[in-house]
């Protein structure tokens, strides 16, 4: 793969451009075009998020997601670093209030002794209090090397190093065809067209599509779940300190609401999932006939509401009822009342799913002689990505 020297890269998110910077550190001579369709890089995924750099608690071992996030957040934080992006290793607890879920605690803290974290521990509700003292329940796991970090800041520099070391960044450039030629791509976009020996989608909420136009069977279908967050308004602050996350339920695929200290200050709650109308519907009113036609007819989607009717309902009550939403964080800490929370932001997972209706569960890529598709890329993705786009050069190099 080193003497290509065109790559066309679809999607400015995280993920393109860490891999564009990836790209050109491992090949400098090389041209390195990033096509992004918003007025500018990061403008979904990447900065509708929690700003949390993931350790790699939950994954299974051996997982890509396990491996890329551990070897991922260690980049990333080096990177923030060297560039003096505001971040913070604060450390996160994971909170069983029950008993039923100590067997769970114990299965997280041997998966993420298992995937290499440093310094894990469980604790009880004493020791645990001292961390977070408005917290409820009988137990946690202490992971000390999470933390946050300004998001926003990361795809700014990101794309200031790309384009210092000769990298391309066209923004207003949504892809509307990809025609395969002899030798590589014609990628025409509202803008103008664009040559390439080589292909790289990472589209994120429109990846499928990108693939689909690319000749790729739409074997997975993304399917967008927004999350909405609130804010806990000033006078609450002082009852989370950090991180707090609940134990993931796995008779669901979402994690839960949960806590974060935000790196720009304050502190988020949430955030929920309900089904989206709209790839990048921000707002219960965004509604696009089109994204939501081809959710609707996909039969996957409804095999997962067959699966899940009771956490599909509780989600949307939820999105509804600030009330509930409340009572959701009370099983967290119970002093949280629902005059504490404001309105905060929104954010849309861009999840693969398969016809049966399950989830892609770690991160996927199809990679053709000529083209590379990023197909799944879920949380951890962001705190990830440099180690993703260093994968996909090494898988460019191979």
């Amino acid at each position: 793969m080193g003497s290509r020297k065109t790559f066309l890269i679809v999607g400015g998110g995280l993920v393109g451009l860490a891999t564009a910077y990836r790209l050109l550190e491992r090949f400098p001579q090389a041209n390195v075009t990033l096509l992004e369709k918003e007025s500018a890089v990061g403008a979904h995924q990447s900065t509708h998020n929690s700003g949390v750099l993931h350790a790699g608690l939950y994954y299974a071992p051996g997982s890509a997601k396990a491996k890329l996030a551990v070897a991922g957040i260690q980049q990333m934080t080096k990177f923030c670093r060297a560039e003096g992006i505001p971040h913070e290793i604060c450390g996160k607890l994971v909170v069983a209030v029950t008993s039923e879920e100590l067997p769970r605690l114990d299965e997280l803290l041997r998966r993420g002794i298992a995937n290499g974290l440093q310094g894990l521990r469980k604790i009880d509700a004493t020791e645990m209090r001292k961390i977070e003292p408005y917290v409820n329940g009988i137990a946690a796991v202490h992971v000390p090397e999470e933390g946050i970090v300004d998001y926003r800041q990361v795809c700014d520099r990101l794309a200031f190093r790309v384009q210092e070391s000769g990298g391309h960044i066209v923004t207003g450039a949504k892809a509307t065809s990809l025609e395969r030629k002899a030798r590589g791509w014609i990628v025409s976009t509202t803008k103008e067209e664009f040559n390439g020996d080589f292909l790289i989608n990472c589209a994120g909420l429109q990846c499928d599509l990108v693939a689909k136009l690319a000749g790729e069977q739409r074997d997975i279908h993304i399917v967008p779940f927004r999350g909405e967050y609130y804010l806990l308004k000033p006078e609450a602050q002082h009852l989370v300190k950090n991180l707090i996350y609940p134990v993931p339920n796995p008779q669901f695929p979402f994690l839960g609401v949960h806590f974060t200290r935000m790196i720009q200050g304050g502190v988020e709650t949430g955030p929920n999932a309900v089904l989206a109308f709209a790839r990048e519907g921000y707002q219960l009113t965004n509604f696009d006939t089109r994204d939501m036609l081809d959710t609707l007819f996909f039969p996957g989607l409804w095999r997962f509401l067959r699966k899940y009717p009771a956490m599909a309902c509780t989600e949307l009550i939820q999105s509804c009822s600030k009330a509930h939403f409340c009572r959701a964080l009370q099983r967290l800490v119970p002093d949280i009342r629902t005059i504490d929370l404001a309105p905060g932001g929104a954010g849309v997972r861009a999840q693969a799913m398969k016809p049966s209706g399950d989830f892609v569960d770690d991160f996927y890529l199809v990679i053709r002689q000529d083209a590379l598709h990023v197909l799944n890329a879920p949380s951890p993705a962001a705190t990830a990505s440099l180690a993703i786009g260093e994968y996909i050069v090494n898988q460019l190099s191979n």
